[in-house]
Formats: structure tokens, sequence, C-alpha cells
């Protein structure tokens, strides 16, 4: 099969900025993306992760910074180079074919520079690559979602973009063929070594196909990392809670650590007395019969979610440690099929060796230090 791409580029933000206003939808972001690499921008609604993608694509003109393309200046100090000559390829959600072209003549529209029949050979190659050459004399509107979304990926790949600028485009997909498509398409775009910046909103998507995950938050770059270090290492309890549920226990740091029901957790870097906050996953939770080992805990709900059991657990008040916090509820989430059901009593185990340390910041002012001799 011939190659029809050649190898990635460098896509490069210095200090960008995009104001609406007094809001700034984009607000001092800087980031390298290599060649070849797929750096997903995370983020809910609202957080700039389009505006970002839009200002690479031209689509947007920053108010302040750089965008450099292979070290070429696209947009900043006077100079704007318009989207068709960027040499970037595009994707959205909309998918955009047009009803009356056949399959091979859309991924041919943007072609004008080469002769009608070059063209169609073009298309056909990238039909070739996604899978889709069958349907090259097929309407739109024949196709199933997933097959008019590879159409758009041919389209988006024909005139040979070096770098590929994604916008939430498998969302629209149902959750089965979206997972199918996405990594049909992140092969496809790793065996070619297109250069990916990809905008999403849902964490196991950019941890899924991702280098590196750049979780966006009021325009600024909150983390940005591998997905092993964004989950792991989360700099802080909102960044944490976006890439899954968790436990939220109160503690008191004593000797350089943060006691709970389960054991204590190192918390080095805060002072003796710190409220703390300790987030422990819902996958973390060992539930044993009453009779055996670990914190005393009721059964408050039971239901299975897929292959796993989620169940809302309660702690009896004398298996705290003194002076602990009331504590809310928690979620343990088990592969079980005979779990406990509500009312029974459980012994609850957790492992906390991935359990994080963050200083209470949900009081007024912020974390408060309780005093020595306070119980």
């Amino acid at each position: 099969m011939p190659s029809v791409l050649p190898a990635g580029g460098e896509l490069a933000f210095s200090n960008v900025t995009r104001r609406f206003g007094s809001r700034a939808a984009v607000d001092a972001f800087s980031v390298v993306i290599a060649p070849g690499e797929t750096l997903c921008l995370l983020g809910p609604s609202g957080c700039g992760k389009t505006t970002t993608l839009r200002i690479a694509a031209g689509l947007e003109r920053a108010d302040a910074g750089e965008i450099r393309i292979d070290g070429r200046l696209m947009d900043g100090a006077g100079v704007f180079v318009p989207p068709e000559r960027r040499g970037v390829g595009l994707m959205f959600q909309d998918f955009a074919l047009f009803p009356h072209l056949r399959v091979a003549e859309n991924v041919a529209f943007g072609l004008r520079e080469l002769a009608p029949a070059a063209r169609l050979l073009r298309a056909h190659e990238l039909l070739e690559h996604v899978g889709m050459a069958r349907f090259a004399r097929s309407y739109p509107h024949e196709l199933s979602g997933g097959e008019q979304q590879r159409v758009a990926l041919a389209r988006a790949l024909a005139p040979n973009p070096r770098i590929l600028l994604m916008d939430e485009p498998f969302s629209g997909l149902d959750p089965l063929l979206r997972d199918q498509v996405r990594g049909d398409t992140f092969a496809l775009l790793r065996k070619l070594g297109t250069t990916v910046l990809l905008v999403t909103h849902d964490p196991r998507e950019a941890m899924d196909v991702g280098d590196r995950i750049a979780l966006m938050r009021a325009g600024r770059i909150a983390q940005i990392g591998a997905a092993a270090d964004m989950f792991d290492h989360p700099v802080d309890r909102e960044a944490a809670s976006f890439f899954g549920d968790l436990n939220v226990i109160h503690a008191f740091v004593a000797m350089h650590k943060a006691p709970t029901a389960f054991g204590s957790v190192p918390a080095l870097s805060l002072a003796e007395g710190t409220e703390v906050e300790v987030l422990v996953r819902p996958q973390a939770f060992v539930v044993n019969p009453a009779g055996g080992g670990g914190a005393l805990a009721h059964v408050i709900s039971s239901r299975r979610a897929g292959s796993e059991t989620v169940l809302e657990l309660e702690l009896e008040r004398g298996a705290l440690p003194a002076g602990t916090p009331a504590m809310p509820l928690l979620r343990a989430r088990l592969p079980v099929r005979n779990p406990p059901q509500p009312g029974e009593k459980v012994r609850l185990e957790a492992d906390l060796s991935r359990a994080l340390v963050f200083p209470c910041q949900q009081r007024a002012g912020g974390p408060r230090t309780r005093a020595p001799d306070e119980k």
C-alpha cells in the first residue's frame, strides 16, 4: 500500500492568549507538541480547549503570543497565515460530509491543485488506509456513523497534513463503536507518524490515546504529563477528581502522617495538626465478612455496574481514629458476583499505597490546624 503522508510536524504554542471581552478564553498557553506525538487537551466545557485548537488551525487569531509549525511563525508579531496554508488537517464531531457527493468525491474535494484523475487516485489510497475502499461510490447517507467518521478521517488526511487537529471527533458515536473507531483511527495515525492535537472532555479517551495529556482549567494548563502521572500524581483534588470517583476522608496530620480508619498515609510536607483530605479511589477497597479484618461498616446500598458492584458504606463511629471529623458515605467498586446487601455489616480494608493527601480547602479560610491539645 503506498504511503500518502509525510512524517508529523512540530506544533508550538508560546504564551498564546485569546480574549472575548474581559474574559480570557485562553490565557498565556504554552506547550510544544513533538513530531508524531498525540497531545490531548482535556477539560470541562468552557475551559478553553476548543479555542486553543481553533487558534492552531487559524480559525481564530491569538490576541497575544505565537503559534509556530516546524519553527515557522503562523500567528503572532503581525504575522497571520490563513488555515489553508498551514498544512494542518481538521476533524470535528460533525462529520460535515457533502450529501450530494459520493464517498470518493468527498475525500477528493479539497485536492483541487491536482488533476481530476490524481484526485481520485489519492482518495482511493486514503480510503484503503481507513478500510473504506469498497464504499467509494456510496453516498454518506448510506453509511453508518462509524463509517462516516472513517470517511471524514480520510478526507482530513488527503491533503497530506503533518499535523491533525481533532475536536471531539468520536463523541457522536455510541460507546462500543466509539472505542473501535477511535482505536483504528489512532493505530493508523501512529503508523503514519502524524502529529495530533485532540480536544476531549473524556478522561478515559485521553488516557487511552494520548502520549501526553494537558489538563486545562480557565484557559491555562493546570497539569501536563503522561496518563499514569496524571492519574497517580495529580496536582490537586480537582485534578484528581477529573480522572475518576474519589472518596474524601478528612484527617489531621500527626507525626507527619494522616491517620485514617484504614491506616496512615504519609504527609511529610504538611505541618503538625493540619486538616487534610485523604483521597481514596473506590477500586482501592476490599470488603471482608463481618468476622474478618478491617474497619467495621454497614452497607447502605449495593448495585451492579457492568462487571463491577458499587457499594455505599458507612463506617461505625468506633472505627474512626480519635478526633477524626465526621465522614460521609464511602463508595467501593468491587469485582464480585455475590456482593453484600443493604443492612449487612462488613469489614472494610483499603490499599492506601495510591492514596493522595492534600490540605483541606473546603472550609472558609482554607485548611485549619488543630491545636496540640484539641481532641
